[in-house]
């Protein structure tokens, strides 16, 4: 058989996560024998869009075997999908559950089928790592990501079912990246009333925007001011070893979630099921964990205080 070639469309170079997603990408399709290209969104879905149509609308002899795709839009390029589909090309979505696939299966000659983590479980386990690290009545300054984004709805829900009852949460909005947790903080901080707050805790919806919390409370002026921010317990999710289980480490978070990259089961389930000419399982979850575990966290358990970062 000739050799099997898929395209993989991450959301942005701008992650640690979806760095980390690449890499995993790059090593699984050496392991298994198999070309891939990866391409980036930019956090546009307009621009994935088009870098998507592009190839599925280009001559047949050019088109990969499947596309592995992490959608930036909540709704997962239906109509692309559907082009790659009736293309007779595979469709792998993964970090969503498109409420298309169903019904694009149900034709297709390619395998259609999405690999996501268990965000409702992310939201939960973070929301656990908030009930260890701060007093139950606490209020806890929270940065979701993007509102149209089915996996940071799920994480806030998961968040609002396990974490204390009494403790509020402010809520902030980022996009996935360091630079916009840190302009949501920074303009936040500028109001009158959000320093006078009794903030115990600041939690992110992954490691890169906790990291732009801190940035921007560590350039805070008031040196008593920022000293107190800085000596809060910080939380992500993502858990890459060479960044978010690092900064656990180094003492800039307290805590972070481990969530495996899904390009690996993808690209695997997707090399499958193309050289068998089968449909996979419609859904497929990967299983987070916190890092450091559940059981080892305590109150009073936060970074070091003061640890600038460099």
């Amino acid at each position: 058989m000739k050799r099997l070639r898929f395209l993989v469309s991450l959301i942005t170079e701008d992650n640690d996560f979806q760095v980390e997603q690449a890499a995993v990408a790059e090593e699984t399709a050496r392991r298994i024998g198999v070309d891939i290209e990866i391409i980036y969104a930019d956090n546009d879905p307009i621009n994935q869009s088009q870098q998507l149509l592009k190839i599925i609308q280009g001559p047949a002899s050019a088109h990969p075997n499947g596309i592995v795709l992490e959608p930036v839009s909540g709704t997962a390029l239906p109509q692309v999908a559907r082009a790659a589909a009736a293309a007779g090309i595979g469709w792998a979505v993964i970090n969503r559950e498109p409420d298309y696939i169903p019904d694009l299966r149900r034709t297709a000659k390619a395998p259609i089928f999405s690999v996501s983590c268990d965000h409702l479980e992310i939201g939960r386990i973070q929301g656990q790592q908030c009930g260890a690290l701060s007093p139950k009545d606490g209020t806890a300054v929270y940065i979701q990501g993007p509102s149209d984004n089915i996996g940071a709805k799920q994480r806030a829900t998961g968040m609002q079912q396990s974490k204390p009852p009494g403790m509020k949460l402010i809520l902030l909005k980022g996009q996935w990246t360091e630079e916009s947790a840190y302009r949501a903080v920074s303009s936040w901080m500028r109001l009158s009333t959000s320093q006078k707050l009794p903030v115990s805790l600041v939690a992110a919806q992954n490691d890169a925007m906790a990291m732009g919390a801190r940035k921007a409370l560590q350039e805070h002026a008031d040196p008593a001011v920022r000293d107190r921010w800085l000596a809060l317990p910080y939380l992500g999710c993502d858990g890459v070893p060479k960044t978010g289980q690092s900064y656990v480490r180094s003492g800039l978070l307290a805590a972070t979630v481990v969530i495996p990259p899904n390009t690996k089961p993808a690209l695997e389930t997707l090399a499958e099921a193309t050289q068998k000419g089968t449909q996979p399982p419609a859904l497929a979850l990967t299983v987070p964990s916190s890092f450091p575990p559940l059981d080892q966290l305590t109150l009073g358990r936060a970074e070091k205080p003061g640890v600038v970062l460099k």
